[in-house]
Parts: structure tokens; C-alpha cells; sequence
């Protein structure tokens, strides 16, 4: 292991079984992410009922380049928390996906959706169940009743602001999914 790491156990007599189990899980953080600088853990064991077990409470604390990573997973009634195994794995399971998730941000591979078209309706025809959105570079889009969401057709008028996705249509772009936006 290359990362400093630090084990406390609370309110409970330390466990060299869960003190190995935990360096184990984090051997395999450190497979998912290289840069870890330091890892905290924290094993709690706070409530002592007669009529339950202990549920074990695990927090775990992950130093990377810029950023500390924090997990705190408390039982919540879970009854399996009653085994700190089982606590000891959803916490570091957890653990795992955020670190994934630092690694894919750093590496540039988080996706980016390209926000939904959006305009102003700019022509509105009721009678005949139909409007036309001009898009902020100039384009217009056609759009029917049946396309605008939450029954909204009857509520539009011009100058309202629509996001839409848009399709290829017989006659020219068309826009289906039509959400009015801004108040209701």
C-alpha cells in the first residue's frame, strides 16, 4: 500500500480482521484512482441494544489532488449494517463510485448533453391546432397541439418561451416534446 492510511475504531474494541478487511478495500481504491494522497476510516459502533444488535457506522475520508472525497454510511435501521462487514462493503462501495467518477472528471470523459433547442413562439394558429418557433438563430420550427407537453397548446401565446427537441418533418424541421418554460 502507497497511501498513508489511518484506522480509528470507536466505542469498540479494534479488530484486526476488519482493520485487514479495510486495507484490502482500499488496495482496491487505489487500483481505481493512483492519486489518492491519504485515507481516513472511522468505525463506530454507538448504539448498544438489548433487544438489537450493534449497528456498525463506517466514515470513510479519501484525500486526491484538489479534493477530499467523504462517505459516511450510517445503518439507518438497516438490520444488515448489524454485520460490520456488510457495512464495511457499502460503505467502500460507495466510496468506489465517487472515485470513479473523480477519475472519469479528471480524464475529460464526462459527458456533456448538448442542451435542447429552445425559441419563442412566433406564430400561433389555434383554429388549426398548430404554432411556429423561431429558434434564437433565426430558424423556424413548426410545431402541432399533440407535441406541446401537459395539455400547455391553449396556454401558449406569442413570445412564449418553448425548449423542444427537434425532428426532420415532411415539410421541414418540426419540434415534438414541447415544454413551456419559465412560470405555469
Amino acid at each position: 500500500m502507497q497511501i498513508p492510511l489511518d484506522v480509528t475504531f470507536r466505542h469498540m474494541e479494534p479488530s484486526a480482521a476488519l482493520d485487514a478487511a479495510i486495507r484490502e478495500h482500499v488496495q482496491k481504491l487505489e487500483k481505481i484512482c493512483g492519486d489518492i494522497i491519504g485515507c481516513h476510516v472511522v468505525v463506530e459502533a454507538p448504539h448498544k441494544h438489548h433487544r438489537k444488535g450493534n449497528l456498525f457506522h463506517f466514515r470513510i475520508d479519501v484525500t486526491v489532488p484538489g479534493k477530499e472525497i467523504v462517505v459516511k454510511r450510517s445503518p439507518d435501521g438497516r438490520h444488515a449494517h448489524e454485520d460490520a462487514y456488510v457495512a464495511l462493503r457499502d460503505a467502500f462501495n460507495s466510496m468506489r463510485r465517487q472515485l470513479e467518477d473523480y477519475v472519469r472528471l479528471r480524464r475529460g470523459d464526462v459527458k456533456f448533453h448538448e442542451a435542447a433547442p429552445h425559441g419563442r413562439v412566433s406564430q400561433l394558429y389555434p383554429e388549426r391546432d398548430y404554432g411556429v418557433i423561431e429558434t434564437p438563430d433565426g430558424r423556424e420550427v413548426y410545431f402541432h397541439r399533440n407535441s406541446v407537453l401537459d395539455n400547455a397548446f391553449d396556454k401558449l401565446k406569442i413570445g412564449s418561451a418553448l425548449r423542444f427537441a427537434e425532428e426532420a418533418g415532411e415539410k421541414g424541421p418540426q419540434a415534438s416534446s414541447v415544454r413551456t418554460l419559465g412560470k405555469h
